[in-house]
This record gives structure tokens, C-alpha cells and sequence, in this order.
């Protein structure tokens, strides 16, 4: 796990999005415990507090539940969620280079030939 503390966004969030991410891509999987809070936050040289923020963020979204005792544990995740949760990815990613694109004075016709090359389609 890569935390960068000059990144803008709060250490308990970069843990939650790494660790979303490595849910949705199927790298945990179902059933499987994280880390415990504990060694988490002396791996990452974190406060146990921070740890659990990030643990507790991923619970509100319901990718993790805790079990007493035993810690948090990765939950069944329906495969339409997953595909929603995906294409809501792409389309931010979409929009900051669409974004990103504008500010270079870059034009619609290079922006779509930019896109299909990267496709595979040209």
C-alpha cells in the first residue's frame, strides 16, 4: 500500500480507495479478513484511529463487514454493483480528461482519435 502524504486527500481515504479498489478488482475476495487494524497501522507507520476511519468508510459502503473479534472481512459483492461502481470510475476519468483536454486547447476530432487509438480501434 502506497500512502502519499502530500497528496491532498486524507491518509484514512488513500487506505479506503486502495483497498476498494483491491475489492472490486476481485484481489480480495469474498469472505476474506483484511488486515488487522492494528498491523495495518504499524505497517504503515499510521494511527490506529486513522486505520479504522478507513476501515469504517469502507463498511458504510458495504464492501466490508466487522465480525467480533475477528475484524473486518470482505462481503459478497453483486455484480451489477461492481459494473456501476466501475462505469462511475470511468466516467470521473472521462470527465477529468475531457477536462484535462480543454485546457490544451485540444479539439474534439483529436480528443476522439486520441480516444479510438487508445481503444485499439484505429
Amino acid at each position: 500500500m502506497i500512502l502519499l502524504q502530500n497528496s491532498g486527500e486524507p491518509i484514512y481515504q488513500q487506505i479506503a480507495t486502495q483497498l476498494k479498489e483491491d475489492i472490486l478488482t476481485g484481489k480480495l475476495k469474498q469472505g476474506e479478513y483484511l488486515p488487522s487494524i492494528r498491523s495495518l497501522a504499524k505497517d504503515l507507520k499510521i494511527s490506529v484511529i486513522t486505520t479504522m476511519k478507513a476501515y469504517e468508510l469502507l463498511q458504510e459502503e458495504g464492501l466490508v463487514s466487522a465480525a467480533q473479534g475477528k475484524g473486518f472481512y470482505v462481503n459478497a459483492q453483486d455484480s451489477e454493483m461492481l459494473k456501476e461502481q466501475h462505469l462511475r470510475k470511468v466516467e470521473e476519468n472521462l470527465m477529468n480528461a475531457i477536462a484535462a483536454a480543454k485546457i490544451a486547447g485540444i479539439s474534439r476530432k483529436e480528443l476522439e482519435e486520441l480516444f479510438l487509438t487508445l481503444l485499439g480501434m484505429e
